[in-house]
């Protein structure tokens, strides 16, 4: 029935071809209907785009285009072709995002518009069942490198519109010139077309409530011809436009931060999830779905899983021999994968002493990751090693180098943004940590476009206000459980997220808002190739028995991901089920008032109950229970939550 449905939708779809006139909208629809997008032109000869979900517009008529130096791609164009609708049917394996074996299937149309100047703007959709992206292609006769001065690409949000947005930050402003890293608070539930607080515009993801639906926007297929993007700080009556990177974020004075390239010209795709509920935004893999498969490479590398790490909780002291040995010691007694050493390793311990250590881990089953300073001139950060990875050839010896002495893989911190050498410095570290066998972790980053897919070493990336803002202030610490319930449906919702969470410790100095059992959940709810845990051996010494073997069986990745119940900044439920089917939920309350959730769990397949893991007495303390049947009702406590392991 469904493939009969397909074929009637393409045909209908494909009546609108190469006879399309301008007067006429181009259409595509995902294969199941739901999302329509209809293409026009518009007074002026400018190429717009509107949205629909069923009924629903979730995107009002957007503008198009790109300003090349030379020519202009936004107005005054004619519509010369509009391309047949064709199936794309892409399965396959994916160990470091939210689903082991992904499947995208949708719809993609070409529309090309007449030559300007010799080059010729096609504009293609891809529409699925989850959401919408196209990606525009530049072709021309000319060998001459083109260059884009502006991308006229909008996103006109509904009337009475709310967003969960992150602000953009400035280049080369806080702490040691390190912005923009995606580290601010979401503005939650503001009104779309609001100006962004930091006078930059607002990063992606962005979250939207639109007219009863859910939109998402992002981007994704980052390839080495493109800056990063961003949306704009003005945005007169919820018209988003496309921000690119800022003139300083470049990798060094001469570097490019605008695209340019030569032609044939593929942009990254522009990505609009799109649900009636918050499903989609939590359980779509578009990000990846839209990026080049993955780079294989002769070396293997090491797999996905769990780390002790001293540093968030003790800071640069512990980062000496003695400690990083009780680490190792600490993640072998958990079954955990790995231990990753941070900052001034180099200075605090030397080549020669992480090499015995990298040896020690190894006779653990540890694998050892070691942390370094992006930085050639564009921050001031002083933390070691640093200026040793920008130069290509000090590069791949340091690779080389550290790769010989057992260490399994590398945290790169405190990049420059968003510029198209950027995109490249990124690639060029995953290519090189690839050719010699590291896995990668990237700091101080820009978001996920995807490229754990292309580059299947790439484990995880922070670009989020994570663990270690609690440590610094108590304004953060404050802000931790709302801040929690904000990204399962923004930041962790495009790719892994170094977060770094789950302390039941006592954070020095400040007063820690979450009970235990959130931070247990925060286990769960938040997904991440390598997930580094806050807690240090003492603090997990005092916890029960059944929490610490709970941690200990954790998978180091998930197969499948299902949105159960929640709402941006409030609270969150989520299950993920492990490769050998079996789910665990895992909720936490954002708020500063009981929650109570029904756990359907008929829809997991699972109705013979499970053990649940709650808040005890007081936020420092656990109760657990077994319990029965297909519902199950779970009160959260304020800033509490809980985790259900199902039989």
């Amino acid at each position: 029935m469904k493939f009969r449905y397909l074929l009637a939708a393409l045909a209908f779809a494909a009546t609108f071809s190469t006879t399309a006139q301008a007067a006429e909208p181009v259409l595509v629809s995902s294969p199941d209907g739901a999302v329509q997008v209809a293409v026009t032109l518009a007074a002026g000869g400018v190429p717009t785009y509107a949205v629909r979900y069923g009924k629903t517009e979730v995107l009002r008529t957007s503008r198009l285009g790109l300003q090349l130096a030379a020519a202009d791609l936004t107005r005054n164009l004619q519509l010369q072709q509009a391309g047949k609708v064709e199936a794309v049917a892409d399965d396959y394996a994916l160990a470091t995002d939210k689903r082991s074996q992904c499947r995208y299937r949708a719809n993609r149309r070409a529309i090309r518009f007449a030559p300007v100047k010799g080059l010729t703007l096609s504009v293609v959709f891809q529409v699925s069942n989850d959401g919408v992206a196209f990606q525009y292609l530049v072709e021309g006769k000319t060998t001459e490198n083109q260059r884009v001065t502006a991308e006229k690409t909008t996103f006109y949000l509904p009337a009475g519109a709310k967003g969960w947005l992150h602000p953009h930050a400035v280049v080369g402003t806080g702490w040691a010139k390190t912005q923009p890293s995606y580290e601010e608070y979401y503005q939650m539930g503001i009104a779309a077309g609001t100006s962004s607080t930091l006078g930059q515009g607002w990063s992606f993801p962005a979250l939207f409530e639109a007219a009863g639906h859910w939109v998402l926007l992002t981007e994704a297929g980052m390839g080495r011809s493109y800056c990063g993007a961003h949306l704009g700080h003005e945005a007169p009556d919820a018209e988003y436009s496309i921000a690119l990177a800022q003139d300083r974020e470049r990798t060094t004075p001469a570097a490019p931060v605008l695209p340019a390239g030569r032609l044939p010209w593929r942009t990254p795709w522009r990505v609009i999830v799109v649900g009636n509920s918050l499903a989609p935004i939590v359980e779509s893999t578009l990000t990846t779905d839209l990026s080049a498969p993955a780079y294989v490479s002769k070396i293997p590398v090491g797999k996905p899983g769990k780390a002790s790490w001293s540093w968030v909780l003790k800071g640069d002291p512990a980062t000496v021999y003695d400690v990083q040995k009780q680490f190792i010691d600490y993640a072998a007694a958990m079954r955990w994968s790995y231990c990753l050493v941070d900052a001034l390793w180099d200075k605090q311990i030397g080549y020669d002493k992480t090499a015995e250590l990298a040896r020690y881990a190894q006779s653990k089953n540890v694998g050892l990751l070691v942390w370094y300073n992006s930085n050639g001139s564009w921050n001031e950060a002083p933390q070691t090693p640093t200026n040793i990875l920008l130069d290509p050839a000090s590069r791949r010896q340091e690779f080389a180098r550290i790769k010989k002495m057992g260490i399994q893989g590398v945290k790169i911190d405190f990049f420059g943004g968003d510029g198209q050498s950027f995109m490249n410095y990124y690639q060029d570290l995953l290519t090189d940590a690839a050719q010699v066998g590291l896995l990668v972790n990237f700091h101080g980053t820009t978001i996920p476009r995807g490229w754990n897919r292309t580059y299947p070493n790439l484990m995880t990336m922070e670009a989020v206000r994570g663990f270690e803002f609690l440590t610094f202030d108590q304004a953060n610490t404050d802000q931790e459980p709302t801040h929690c319930a904000v990204l399962p449906f923004t930041r962790n919702a495009v790719g892994p997220m170094d977060f770094t969470p789950v302390a039941f410790s006592e954070i020095t100095g400040k007063q820690r808002r979450t009970s235990n059992a959130f931070e247990l959940a925060l286990a769960v709810v938040f997904q991440s190739g390598i997930q580094h845990y806050a807690e240090v051996p003492e603090g997990m010494e005092k916890q029960p028995a059944y929490v610490v073997e709970f941690l200990r069986s954790l998978p180091g990745q998930w197969a499948d991901v299902k949105f159960i119940a929640g709402y941006p900044g409030q609270h969150a439920v989520l299950a993920r089920q492990t490769a050998d089917g079996k789910w665990l939920v895992a909720g936490i309350n954002g708020t500063g008032a009981p929650k109570t959730v029904q756990l359907d769990l008929a829809q997991l397949g699972a109705t013979a109950g499970g053990t649940l893991i709650t808040d005890g007495a007081t936020p420092r303390s656990f109760a657990t229970r077994e319990v029965s049947g297909a519902s199950v009702s779970v009160t959260l406590a304020p800033q509490g939550g809980f985790v259900l392991q199902l039989k």
